[in-house]
């Protein structure tokens, strides 16, 4: 069989995941070129992943080595619909792997929401990570409260980042321009807010715990919240959320110290209503909840009729992600995925797909490991019906994007240099990395191939 070649589209862990289960294979010889809208590679490791959590951030280095590989190649700052189209993929390629994640957020749906001060948590994640999308996005921290609507591990990113302190701050990756607004930021209070119960939220035990690990933080939890939770209860919903009620319980059963001069506040059973203000949202009205078991939707959150205002200047929605469309491929707009069938494109032509826009917005890093494994072995089952030309040279490789034609592309060792300047200029500052934050410091960055960080 000649060799088998593999166009992925998108650079975070399922994309990687998936090539690194490519080049594994033993009875065919894969290549794999990847191509990434940014002219960074890694996705949500860099710009999703909270800058204070660098151990999650160490899987880089095993998407590194897949990039070192000779049967890979990428290719950054190439846009799937603009610089290249899915015809040309299908064209020169055996088959092709989407992976571009799920970047939209999911909207509330009520008045008020167009409002300034109402932002998506897409965009305050994007914001302090310094994804080039979001720099200038509108982040207004003059107000004494904010409000976060989500129960799970973004919502509490986002509180933890809006609440430490600029000596936690500094320690980190953070983009330069978060930086410098969070260290003079007016936000003393930050609520978090869940239309169910705390057995149905979905952040995770290590999230809870580090809330209460923040310096000059008070965690408030109201202990009605947890009232009447039993064994039974926490039998039945399984050890995560056992350690969640025991992590909230710890945090409820502390007294405030003077030190603590901010605080986060989790809530429950409240769903939002109505944002209001005359330009600039200045309150949120509530709607509290009663709970009922569903036999086919489990815990559903009831409108008791009971109303509550909270004043806030900073509302952010973390209620879950979707995807989008691309250029000319299926698409589900109800689910926002790409439909498939174990990881094969639903009326695709030789196309797969893998990650969020596989299966949702679900999941940690490491599932998508399983879950590109899984569909590399569609791609295997399917591999003697895919390769397309069996006279082909051996020495064949696409050239769907090329120097000539895309002067602004950046391949491994562009990517290498824009790494390399941002892990020199962090080590002379004492942090991880400083991260280039726009297009244009990027691409300058990595075409000059050979940079000096500023003394």
């Amino acid at each position: 069989m000649p060799p088998f070649h593999v166009a992925i589209v998108g650079s975070g862990p399922a994309g990687f995941f998936s090539a690194a289960a490519l080049l594994k294979l033993k009875d065919v010889s894969v290549h794999v070129d990847m191509f990434e809208r940014l002219p960074t590679p890694w996705g949500l490791v860099r710009s999703g992943v909270a800058p204070d959590h660098p151990k999650i951030k160490m899987v880089s280095a095993v998407f590194a080595k897949t990039a070192d590989h000779e049967r890979f190649r990428f290719f950054g700052n190439v846009e799937l619909g603009k610089d290249i189209t899915r015809g040309t993929l299908l064209d020169q390629y055996d088959a092709v792997i989407y992976a571009v994640g799920a970047q939209e957020d999911r909207r509330l749906g009520i008045p008020g929401e167009e409002l300034a001060g109402s932002v998506a948590a897409t965009d305050v994640v994007g914001w302090y990570n310094g994804h080039p999308d979001f720099v200038s996005a509108p982040i207004d921290l003059s107000a004494e409260r904010a409000v976060i609507f989500g129960n799970g591990n973004v919502a509490l990113d986002v509180a933890r980042m809006l609440s430490m302190s600029p000596a936690e701050l500094r320690a980190t990756d953070i983009a330069d321009h978060a930086l410098e607004a969070l260290e003079s930021n007016t936000i003393r209070e930050v609520t978090v807010l869940g239309r169910r119960g705390p057995l149905q939220a979905t952040f995770t035990p290590a999230e809870l715990r580090e809330l209460g690990e923040l310096s000059g933080v008070y965690v408030d939890i109201d202990p009605a919240d947890l009232e009447g939770i039993t064994d039974d209860d926490l039998d039945a919903a399984g050890s995560i959320v056992r350690l969640n009620i025991e992590a909230l319980r710890d945090l409820a059963g502390r007294d405030r110290s003077p030190e603590q001069t901010k605080r986060i506040a989790l809530r429950f059973r409240r769903s939002p209503l109505e944002l209001r203000g005359d330009t600039h949202v200045q309150n949120v009205v509530l709607a509290r909840n009663d709970l009922r078991v569903d036999s086919m939707n489990g815990v559903k959150a009831i409108d008791s009729g009971e109303r509550e205002t909270v004043e806030a200047g900073l509302v952010i929605r973390a209620i879950g992600y979707r995807g989008s469309p691309l250029d000319n491929v299926p698409f589900d707009e109800r689910r926002g995925v790409i439909p498939n069938e174990d990881g094969r494109v639903i009326g695709g032509d030789r196309e797969y797909v893998v990650g969020w826009i596989k299966r949702g917005p679900s999941g940690i890093i490491g599932t998508n490991k399983k879950c590109a494994q899984d569909t590399v072995d569609t791609v295997v089952r399917d591999i003697a019906d895919l390769v397309s030309d069996s006279s082909r040279d051996p020495d064949y490789r696409p050239n769907a994007v090329s120097v000539h034609r895309h002067p602004q592309v950046v391949l491994a060792e562009h990517w290498n240099a824009i790494n390399e300047y941002e892990l020199e200029v962090g080590k002379r500052s004492g942090r991880p990395r400083v991260k280039l934050c726009t297009i244009s410091e990027l691409l300058e960055a990595a075409h000059a191939m050979r940079v000096s960080a500023p003394e």
